[in-house]
C-alpha cells in the first residue's frame, strides 16, 4: 500500500497499539551507497501525542519523486506543470519544509532548461501577467517576428542610404552631361548650326533637370545645375548674335 502522510489510513496505522513502524537499520549507509535514497526521521509522538506513537524516533529511507516530461514538450506546458507542482507540494509537511519542493534536483534525468530557468527566476513574464492562451500566442508571435525583424533591420537601416545614393547618381549623371557639353563647347567653332545644336542639348538638359523628382535636400544641386545651364545658354545666344 502506497499512500501519503496526509492519508487518514497512515495516521490510523501509526496510532494503533498493535502495529509498530519498523526502523531502518544503517539508514546513513544506504544513502551513501545509493545516492537516490534519502534518510528521513519520523519524530516520536507525531502519530499520537497522547499515547506517544511512535514511541521513539524512527529512521526511514525513501526516494524523491521526479516529474519527468518528454524533451519536446512545449515550454508553456512545462511551466504550467511546474506551477501546479509548486502549488501542491510547496506547503510544509512532516518530511519537508515550506518551499522545499518542488526543487531543482536531477537524480537520474537531466534538468530541463525551462525548469532551470523557472527555479532561477520563476515563470516567464508573459505567463505571470497574461492569460495562458494569450501568453502562448504572444510568445509564438515573438518567435516568428524576431527573425523577420532581423531581416528587416538591415533593409530599414540601409534603405535611406541606398535611396540617397540612387538620387545622387541621377543628379551626377546630369552633371556629367553638362561637363560633356562644356567640353564640346570649348572646341566649338562659330558655325551657326553647331551653336544651335548645343543650345538644343542645353534645352533638353534643362527640361530633364526641371522634371527630375528628387528630395528637398537635392534641390539646391539641381538649382545650381539649371542656373549654370541658363548662364551658358545666354552666353551662346549673345555670341551667336555678335
Amino acid at each position: 500500500m502506497l499512500s501519503a502522510w496526509e492519508s487518514p489510513f497512515v495516521h490510523q496505522l501509526l496510532a494503533a497499539d498493535d502495529i509498530n513502524l519498523a526502523n531502518t537499520p544503517r539508514a546513513d549507509a544506504w544513502v551513501v551507497l545509493y545516492p537516490f535514497l534519502n534518510k528521513l526521521v519520523l519524530p516520536a509522538g507525531v502519530g499520537d501525542m497522547a499515547h506517544n506513537r511512535p514511541p521513539a524516533d524512527v529512521h526511514l529511507i525513501a526516494t524523491k519523486a521526479s516529474l519527468v516530461v518528454r524533451s519536446n514538450l512545449h515550454p508553456a506546458i512545462q511551466y504550467l506543470l511546474l506551477e501546479a507542482a509548486a502549488e501542491i507540494h510547496s506547503s510544509p509537511g512532516v518530511f519537508r519544509r515550506a518551499g522545499q519542493f518542488p526543487a531543482a534536483e536531477s537524480i537520474d534525468m537531466p534538468l530541463s532548461p525551462h525548469a532551470r530557468q523557472y527555479y532561477k527566476s520563476g515563470a516567464p513574464f508573459l505567463q505571470r501577467h497574461l492569460p495562458f492562451w494569450l501568453a502562448v500566442l504572444v510568445q509564438q508571435l515573438i518567435v516568428v517576428l524576431i527573425p523577420v525583424a532581423g531581416l528587416l533591420y538591415p533593409l530599414v537601416r540601409y534603405t535611406p542610404s541606398a535611396y540617397d545614393w540612387a538620387m545622387e547618381r541621377r543628379v551626377f549623371k546630369l552633371y556629367e552631361e553638362m561637363q560633356s557639353i562644356e567640353e564640346r563647347l570649348a572646341a566649338l567653332d562659330s558655325k551657326p548650326h553647331a551653336v544651335d545644336e548645343v543650345l538644343a542639348q542645353l534645352q533638353r538638359l534643362d527640361r530633364r533637370a526641371s522634371s527630375l523628382p528628387v528630395p528637398v535636400s537635392f534641390r539646391p544641386r539641381l538649382h545650381s545645375l539649371r542656373s549654370h545651364i541658363h548662364f551658358m545658354r545666354a552666353n551662346l545666344q549673345r555670341s551667336s548674335k555678335v
